[in-house]
């Protein structure tokens, strides 16, 4: 069976998006409707189906997109120069719980992970250099590269060196941040054995980081205060190798998917991301759920315009009430700084055929299946509860992706319509909504979903992800950020530098 020219995603809806470049007066059709296009209409684009008259919604996922600036006959192109957004400010919300309890799989599935000597599993056992402040950046790097000269050695494979800009000259809450977010990575379970780097006299003091990081295990975390030794270089590479003596000990086990907490993002999004990769992504959360694994869900901003199908997903009226404040917290966010809140969609969103902030929201959201939220969480807390979570955090790229590292996450799933070579501190997933950037950027795509277009069934495509995410996590493949080296961290800064 050829693949549909165009796809009418609900019943509902007054628009269809075009699976490939349709030419004007091309003769189309969807279920019952047939029309003939008065223009061109882009891959990913959207086209109306009917009328659709100045003022009147426009209606996709059987969801408002916006309103018609203009009228717009069928056949016609609906995009950016005739849709305009619906949204504005901070709202109230009322609960309204509407979700269905998840039914547990009970079928035996595992994965090979490290367990740590405190309980907790990774999935993979590299040395992490993570430095208290930037000035100290380098002395990391180069430390790394030095250890990485010596290594594999028994189950460790590599060191990573996590440089950022931050850990001094920062007020409030931004030192703050950065503290949490650090503290999340020192504690992260990939990492089989961490070496911490400070100066000696930047705000993020050795000794006030540790108070944040709390207890933690002597045997996998070492410090050093440059200031304070002879030769930084040389004490470091000692302790690296200790590090690394400790960790080469560590070996794979079985342990149950409930285990397992994956992160859920999406990045250069286009016109088929809320149709293939996203859905696909949302039905593997579930699976992981039924298993009583845990997922999570960031990108707030891109939450905005779909936020009220989270909200009435959320368990109970506490989780509720954190879920509004994270909504309009970050809507204040943005006024506060005089910003728009709803212009979000990027010039390459708009080229793959998102048109409004609603278009990009109703397909963001959609990775998070059909589970209820079990908690939602601030900026540097660590998950702790099994299913679907929230997570505060933007919607950029790497600083998303960071928070959903430092928050647990094992892995990230990227999905991703027009590519991205980007990873973060975990194996990050490129899913593509398309086939064909996952044909031209065979180095950057690790799993393809576009062949949801060709008619494969999501729930086949799902098995196949839950598949690949199990081979993954035992460390028998590696995702393509790992193998080309595109592992970085980005912290998210509100405030004033001295």
């Amino acid at each position: 069976m050829s693949a549909p020219m165009i796809i009418k995603i609900n019943p509902g809806d007054n628009v269809a998006v075009a699976v490939g470049d349709l030419k004007s007066g091309q003769e189309i059709s969807a279920g019952n409707i047939k029309l003939t296009l008065r223009e061109d209409i882009g891959k990913g684009h959207k086209v109306a189906l009917s009328p659709i008259a100045k003022g009147e919604s426009v209606i996709k996922y059987g969801m408002r997109l916006g309103f018609a600036v203009a009228d717009i006959a069928p056949g016609q192109k609906v995009h950016t120069h005739n849709l305009k957004t619906a949204l504005s400010g901070t709202l109230e919300y009322v609960y309204q719980p509407d979700f269905k309890p998840v039914v547990p799989v009970n079928d035996g599935m595992c994965f090979d992970g490290f367990v740590r000597a405190d309980g907790s599993v990774g999935v993979r056992n590299d040395l992490w250099i993570i430095p208290t402040v930037g000035c100290v950046n380098k002395t990391a790097e180069n430390l790394a590269k030095a250890i990485n000269r010596e290594l594999p050695f028994g189950t460790v494979n590599k060191a990573l060196a996590f440089t950022h800009p931050y850990g001094c000259s920062q007020l409030g809450d931004d030192h703050k941040t950065t503290q949490k977010l650090l503290a999340g990575l020192v504690k992260h379970p990939n990492a089989g054995g961490v070496l911490i780097i400070g100066l000696g006299c930047e705000n993020n003091t050795m000794e006030s980081f540790l108070e944040v990081l709390g207890d933690y295990d002597r045997d996998r975390v070492r410090t050093m205060i440059t200031q304070k030794v002879e030769d930084e270089f040389e004490t470091g590479l000692e302790l690296l190798r200790e590090l690394s003596a400790y960790a080469s000990k560590q070996q794979r086990s079985r342990v149950p998917m409930s285990k397992l907490k994956v992160g859920l993002k999406c990045g250069a999004s286009d016109g088929f991301s809320g149709i293939t990769a996203n859905p696909l992504v949302g039905v593997f959360s579930d699976k992981l759920v039924a298993r009583g694994g845990t997922t999570v869900l960031t990108e707030v901003p891109e939450m905005f315009g779909a936020e009220t199908l989270l909200m009435q997903r959320c368990v109970s009226r506490e989780v509720f009430d954190k879920c509004v404040n994270m909504i309009n917290d970050f809507k204040e966010y943005f006024i506060s700084h005089n910003q728009v809140v709803y212009e979000n969609p990027s010039p390459g969103n708009k080229d793959g055929g998102i048109s409004t902030l609603e278009d990009k929201s109703l397909g963001c959201t959609q990775k998070g299946g059909s589970s209820p939220v079990v908690d939602v969480l601030g900026y540097g807390d660590t998950l702790c509860k099994p299913g679907l979570n929230l997570l505060t955090g933007p919607g950029n790229d790497m600083v998303a992706t960071t928070v959903l590292a430092a928050a647990g996450a094992h892995m990230v799933l990227f999905t991703t319509g027009r590519g991205t070579p980007f990873g973060g501190p975990v194996p990050t997933v490129k899913i593509s909504t398309n086939s064909d950037i996952a044909g031209r950027k065979s180095k950057w795509i690790d799993f393809d979903a576009g062949s949801i277009l060709d008619g494969v069934p999501i729930d086949t495509l799902a098995d196949e992800l839950l598949d690949y995410v199990r081979e993954l996590a035992s460390g028998r493949i590696e995702a393509k950020n790992e193998t080309y080296g595109y592992e970085e961290i980005a912290i998210f800064k509100d405030g004033v530098t001295l």
